[in-house]
C-alpha cells in the first residue's frame, strides 16, 4: 500500500478513535512525553538559550526518531502501517477532550454555576478564572477552542501529511515543549526560547489552514476573512492571531481584550471588534461545532493533498 493511502486511512481511523474514545484517563502518551521532558530539563537546565536549544533538540528529536523507527519497522505490512498511523494520530490529536471540556464549562455557565465553570477552566486554558465573570469565561473558552483546534488537531494532521508518523509525533512534541517551557516565566525566559520559536515555525502552516477552514465552515465567510485580514497581525502570537480572528469573524463575536494569567494582566487587541458582538454562553457550543467541522475538513484537505502530491510525482517520474 502506498504511503499516501496509509496516511489517509490511518489518520481517518485515528480521528475516529479520538471521537469514540477520547483521551485515556491514565498513561496518555503525551503525558509520558511530558514527564520525560521534565526529567531532561532537570538535567540540562541552565539560564541560557543554548541549554534550552539542547533540551528542545533532545526531546523533539527523540520523538521524531521514535516515529521514524516505528514507521520503518511497520513498513513491510500495510495493515501494521495503517494501525501505527492510526495509533499515532489518536495519541497526538485532542479534539474530543477539547470539545468535552468546553461543553462542560458551557453547561455550567448555562445553569448559572459560575463557580463550577471557574473550577473547570484551568483544564482548558491558563487564564486566571477568579478574574472572570460568566461572559469572560465564555470568551476564554471560545478563544481556547479556536487556538487548540489548530494546535491539537489541524497542525498535527498537516505534519502527518508532510512527514508521516515522525511528523505527527514531532509536532506534538514541539507543541508540548512550548506549553511546558515556552512561556515567559523567569525560569524559562531564556531556556524556553528555542521551544517557543520552533513551535511558532511548526504551527505556522496549520494555523493558516485552520483559519481558512474556519472561514469556509463558519456562519459568516466574509466576516471571517475580513477579521483575519484586518486583525490577525495585531495579536502577539503569529499563529493564534489568524485562528482566533477567523473564528471571531466566522462566529460574529469579539475576541481578545484584557486577559489575566496568574496575576499578570495582558491587554490584547480586540479581534473583529467593529463587526462582532460580545461573546455569549451559547457561543461556546457554536465554537465547538465549528471546531469539529474544521477538523473534519482538515482531514480531507491533508489526505487529499498527500494523494495529489503522490500522483503528481508519479506522472513526472
Amino acid at each position: 500500500m502506498r504511503a499516501e493511502r496509509v496516511f489517509a486511512y490511518g489518520a481517518a481511523a485515528g480521528l475516529l478513535g479520538d471521537l469514540l474514545l477520547g483521551d485515556p484517563r491514565r498513561g496518555h502518551p503525551v503525558a509520558v512525553f511530558g514527564r520525560a521532558a521534565s526529567a531532561v530539563e532537570r538535567v540540562l537546565w541552565r539560564d541560557h538559550r543554548g541549554a534550552g536549544a539542547l533540551h528542545t533538540a533532545v526531546c523533539a528529536g527523540g520523538a521524531v526518531a521514535l516515529g521514524a523507527v516505528a514507521e520503518r519497522a511497520a513498513r513491510r505490512s500495510p495493515a501494521a502501517s495503517v494501525a501505527l498511523t492510526a495509533a499515532a494520530t489518536w495519541a497526538v490529536v485532542g479534539g474530543t477532550s477539547l470539545a468535552r471540556e468546553a461543553r462542560a464549562i458551557g453547561r455550567a455557565l448555562a445553569a448559572g454555576d459560575v463557580e463550577g465553570a471557574r473550577a473547570r477552566l484551568p483544564h482548558l486554558c491558563g487564564r486566571d478564572p477568579q478574574a472572570l465573570d460568566a461572559d469572560g469565561i465564555a470568551r476564554a473558552v471560545v478563544e481556547s477552542v479556536a487556538e487548540n483546534t489548530s494546535d491539537a488537531v489541524v497542525g498535527a494532521l498537516v505534519w502527518g501529511a508532510a512527514a508521516g508518523v515522525p511528523g505527527l509525533l514531532g509536532f506534538r512534541a514541539v507543541n508540548t515543549l512550548d506549553a511546558m517551557v515556552g512561556h515567559r516565566s523567569p525560569r524559562h525566559l531564556r531556556y524556553g526560547w528555542a521551544s517557543a520559536r520552533l513551535d511558532d515555525l511548526a504551527g505556522w502552516p496549520g494555523a493558516r489552514l485552520t483559519a481558512a477552514l474556519a472561514a469556509l465552515a463558519g456562519d459568516d465567510r466574509r466576516g471571517a476573512l475580513r477579521a483575519w485580514r484586518a486583525d490577525a497581525h495585531r495579536h502577539p502570537s503569529p499563529n493564534a492571531g489568524p485562528v482566533e480572528a477567523s473564528f471571531a469573524g466566522a462566529l460574529g463575536v469579539r475576541l481578545g481584550g484584557t486577559l489575566s494569567y496568574a496575576g499578570r494582566v495582558e491587554h490584547r487587541p480586540v479581534l473583529n471588534g467593529t463587526a462582532g458582538r460580545a461573546v455569549r454562553v451559547t457561543d461556546v457550543a457554536r465554537a465547538v461545532r465549528l471546531s469539529r467541522r474544521v477538523s473534519l475538513l482538515a482531514l480531507g484537505v491533508c489526505a487529499g493533498a498527500r494523494l495529489l502530491t503522490a500522483r503528481t510525482r508519479g506522472r513526472t517520474s
